[in-house]
């Protein structure tokens, strides 16, 4: 499948829920290749209440844990033998690096590009990134268990 991915296609590839499903729209997939996501930073979310609360910062490893379910669906779409029952691991974070804030009414886009697979073990290059500017990069590796 290539194309857009809503919340409720998400929610059939992904186990996460509130709060912790951090992709709420793919917007543009292309299996084995790249995937853009998107996810609307909203004031109501429960980390901000101790997470720097006199100035709302959406948590790095959040913004991580963002990029790396991004990877999972970008895996799901990718090869025909992930379907029902597959799970999707973070497997891996190599070089992460975070450039800016990221607060309340922020929409973090979310990019996954593929770089190679090896058995079950998918390898990225991901970016977020608001208004065009860089917020945080990873390499992001994710595991594919069947079953």
């Amino acid at each position: 499948m290539s194309g857009s991915l809503d919340i409720l296609q998400i929610q059939q590839l992904l186990p996460h829920r509130y709060p912790f499903l951090l992709v709420d729209k793919v917007l543009e997939c292309e299996p084995k290749a790249r995937l853009l996501a998107c996810k609307n930073v909203t004031f109501n979310e429960p980390f901000f209440q101790g997470h720097f609360p006199k100035k709302p910062v959406f948590p790095g490893v959040l913004m991580l844990e963002a990029l790396a379910q991004a990877t999972a669906l970008l895996t799901s779409q990718s090869d025909d033998q992930f379907g029902p029952g597959t799970t999707y691991f973070l497997a891996g974070i190599d070089k992460a690096r975070f450039k800016q804030q990221v607060g309340p009414g922020d929409q973090l886009m979310l990019e996954a590009i593929y770089v190679k697979s090896r058995r079950n073990i998918w390898s990225f290059e991901c970016r977020a990134e608001v208004d065009g500017k860089l917020a945080a990069s990873a390499n992001i590796m994710c595991a594919a268990v069947v079953g």
